[in-house]
């Protein structure tokens, strides 16, 4: 593994561990702030896989976009769709006056986040 798909690696995951924080806060946690956060860690573990195969991402935050372009340079991956789908919109929609996540919406994100980091691991470990 690069140093600089271990630093993606390691944002990443502070990201998540970030996410998985603030859902345990007493008072209050930020559900807005946690379904970004969850949708940044997938961002960046995506891209790290995309950079560890020698692929420049691009300037994207689509988490759709940035999976099918894992797809075509590492065939055993695979996603749903919609759930990636599901993190790219709680990322951007809660982020604007008029729309609040709650707490499902926020553990949904924070839930799939992990999920995602567990199973892009292998990836990372080892790129074809």
């Amino acid at each position: 593994m690069t140093e600089v798909v271990r630093e993606w690696l390691a944002k990443a995951s502070q990201d998540l561990q970030s996410a998985l924080s603030e859902i345990d806060r007493g008072d209050a946690p930020n559900w807005d702030l946690i379904c970004f956060l969850s949708q940044q860690c997938v961002e960046k573990l995506i891209k790290a896989a995309l950079i560890a195969r020698r692929v420049v991402p691009p300037k994207t935050h689509d988490l759709v976009q940035l999976h099918r372009l894992l797809q075509e340079v590492e065939s055993s991956w695979k996603w749903d769709e919609r759930e990636l789908q599901f993190l790219s919109m709680s990322a951007v929609i809660y982020r604007y006056p008029g729309q609040w996540a709650d707490r499902d919406v926020a553990t949904r994100a924070a839930e799939a986040a992990r999920r995602l980091h567990d199973a892009l691991q292998p990836l990372l470990a080892t790129p074809s």
